[in-house]
């Protein structure tokens, strides 16, 4: 485990109502400046793999990106790591309906309320857009996992809906296939335009320690 590893587990243990003692001495001995607030573990993944494609190691630059487990814990996170907390800069990363959650979480924490960056539908959307549904599919049959995807999209309750959507679908059907598609979707963009609020939130983030 990594001394940010250990952070983000230290945090994780203070949003759930431990001390908060071993999250303050690890963010001074890093010393972290900025936390990357994100819904979920495959947002870190994704986030992880744009920064690691782009050369920038996060964890050395004083970034922290982390998943709160859900956008109804930005409120408790940004307390926690905001100005009434660590004092870090807050920034983060989430979907469109959960957009409230965040502004209001920043607001109230003395935040910057617009210091994030928004997704339509969620990031694995954004992504199977900027790859493309038949890029998606070569990405799921490298993976070993193309005959389960059409074995998913045989499914009578799919027949309904658009290919982007099954896609979608798919990628949240087994525990764990979103945090590894969220990098294997990035690491497979090569020459794809990187999704704007992706591509934003680590352009926002300046680079060096």
């Amino acid at each position: 485990m990594t001394d940010m590893d250990e952070f983000r587990a230290a945090v994780a243990a203070w949003a759930a109502g431990g001390p908060g003692d071993p999250a303050r001495d690890l963010a001074a001995r890093l010393p972290v400046r900025t936390a990357v607030l994100l819904e979920g573990r495959s947002d870190v993944a994704a986030v992880e793999a744009l920064a690691a494609l782009r050369g920038r190691d996060l964890a050395a630059e004083g970034v922290c990106v982390l998943s709160m487990d859900g956008a109804t814990n930005a409120a408790r996170h940004a307390r926690l790591l905001g100005p009434p907390g660590l004092g870090l800069r807050l920034t983060g990363l989430c979907d469109e309906a959960e957009r409230d959650h965040y502004a209001r979480g920043l607001a109230r924490a003395g935040a910057d309320p617009d210091a994030f960056f928004v997704c339509v539908a969620d990031l694995e959307d954004e992504l199977i857009r900027a790859l493309g549904v038949p890029r998606v599919e070569e990405l799921v049959e490298a993976q070993g996992e193309g005959r389960a995807l059409r074995t998913f999209l045989h499914q009578p309750a799919q027949r309904d809906r658009g290919p982007r959507q099954r896609m979608r679908r798919f990628l949240g059907t087994t525990s764990g296939r979103k945090i590894r598609y969220g990098r294997v979707l990035v690491e497979g963009l090569g020459t794809a335009p990187v999704p704007a609020p992706l591509d934003g939130l680590l352009n926002s983030l300046p680079a060096g320690p």
